[in-house]
């Protein structure tokens, strides 16, 4: 007995000891991180050198998302320091440095933003340390990235699911494609290189020419059938399918496409959420010269931003086209089960023959506000009823408190007519009897 109440206390007295060590290493790295990040104030516009890079988050206090990025922008700081990257990491409240957050137009919390040369770009990713490393990397770096040999070019080429690429000498067009980098380069890379370094499989009939690689194909970019340069790159500039998040599909809205959605358990799928996402990249494949120019294709974990979109439940697992240009749906009248089905399914949302639902006109736009509100409301409710009646009922005292006063004053105005119309009504006589008296 007292052995194992020793062997007890032991592993209780181990457990602990690693907690304790644990937590005097994380301390010990949030410090080493902090030292790397900079608090900056509204005099940050005016001390900072011309040529710094700076990539700056404005948090609020009470936001819980800027809490849980908190560590993560620590870690970026310590890595960029480590990698000897030029860009300095900063963070700022925005609730007291509100002059610093104007001049950056911050609405939202957290907003990642980086400055280069006077010149602001607004990170529209997920955030996660990755997607943010990746993002100072583009902004730190040249607008477009020379690929100078073969070797370079096919290293990139493993590094990125999607490439932009501008060939020929200087030009124009190649004017042009810098105009749309600058533009663009917060949301992909941009590159250049000359005829002699792309593969041989590469056919080109002129140059300079603007290719994009992607699905282990290329698109080349034709400006009398394609028009306006960052209008089609938008287009081109995602993967035909992919995993979809609610950041890349917002951004998809300015693709001008719509995007068919394999709506799917958020961690662990079940066979029939597989066999849907299969169904979908394997549409998406064999059918690209079909609907490549018409739709974009992924898979999605069901969650809020899709739940609001939709202003309801969606269910996984499920098929969904949304149209992000409107802000409608589409969805099948009918099960989907082979491809045959959800072909039929696309040809319905191109003819119009399959109606399209919510959309962005004045009814929608009112159930819309009413659904937020909701869905803004009953979380609050739940943990703290106080506050959540408070926050219901203000907005109706104050409307109850408008109308109490319209109705006083026309109450008032009421009273005053009718004062108006009885001495009116009692110096007519007196008018008639001076006017009787002068006529006698």
């Amino acid at each position: 007995m007292n052995t194992d109440m020793l062997e007890k206390n032991g592993k209780a007295g181990d457990t602990l000891v690693w907690m304790e060590t644990h937590t005097v290493l994380l301390s010990l790295l949030l410090l080493q991180g902090s030292a790397f990040v900079e608090e900056l104030d509204d005099s940050f516009m005016d001390t900072k050198g011309s040529d710094e890079i700076w990539l700056i988050e404005f948090y609020a206090p009470w936001c819980a998302f800027c809490k849980q990025l908190d560590p993560v922008w620590h870690q970026i700081g310590s890595e960029l320091r480590s990698l000897g990257s030029m860009v300095q990491v900063g963070k700022t409240d925005a609730t007291v440095n509100t002059g610093l957050a104007k001049e950056f137009r911050v609405r939202t919390y957290p907003a990642i933003l980086m400055l280069k040369k006077d010149t602001k770009y607004n990170y529209p990713g997920p955030r996660t340390k990755e997607g943010i490393m990746d993002f100072a990397s583009r902004i730190e770096g040249p607008l477009v990235r020379s690929l100078s040999s073969p070797q370079l070019f096919q290293h990139a080429m493993s590094h990125h699911n999607v490439m932009i690429v501008y060939v020929g000498a200087t030009s124009e067009l190649k004017g042009n494609f810098t105009s749309v980098a600058e533009e663009l380069i917060a949301h992909t890379y941009f590159f250049s290189t000359t005829r002699n370094v792309l593969p041989k499989s590469v056919s080109l009939d002129y140059l300079p020419a603007i290719i994009v690689f992607k699905d282990g194909t290329y698109v080349i970019y034709d400006e009398e059938s394609d028009g306006d340069l960052k209008a089609w790159i938008n287009r081109e500039r995602f993967p035909n399918f992919q995993h979809i998040d609610s950041y890349t599909l917002y951004a998809m809205g300015e693709s001008g496409k719509l995007v068919l959605l394999a709506m799917v358990e958020e961690r662990y799928l079940s066979d029939k959420s597989l066999r849907y996402k299969h169904l979908v990249e394997r549409v998406a494949e064999e059918h690209k010269e079909t609907y490549s120019r018409f739709f974009l294709f992924g898979f999605m974990a069901v969650g809020d931003y899709i739940n609001g979109f939709v202003m309801g439940e969606v269910t996984a697992p499920s098929f969904l086209v949304v149209n992000l240009s409107n802000d409608g749906y589409y969805q099948p009248v009918g099960p989907v089960e082979t491809e045959r089905h959800l072909l039929d399914f696309l040809d319905g949302v191109l003819d119009s023959t399959i109606e399209m639902k919510g959309g962005n006109g004045f009814s929608q736009r009112v159930q819309r506000i009413i659904y937020e509100a909701k869905a803004t409301l009953i979380p609050v409710f739940r943990e703290a009823p106080l506050i959540g009646c408070f926050l219901a009922g203000f907005p109706l005292a104050i409307g109850a408190f408008f109308c109490f006063l319209c109705c006083r004053n026309r109450t008032t105005t009421d009273d005053e007519d009718e004062d108006t119309a009885a001495l009116s009504a009692t110096s007519v006589p007196q008018r008639k009897k001076i006017k009787d008296k002068k006529s006698d």
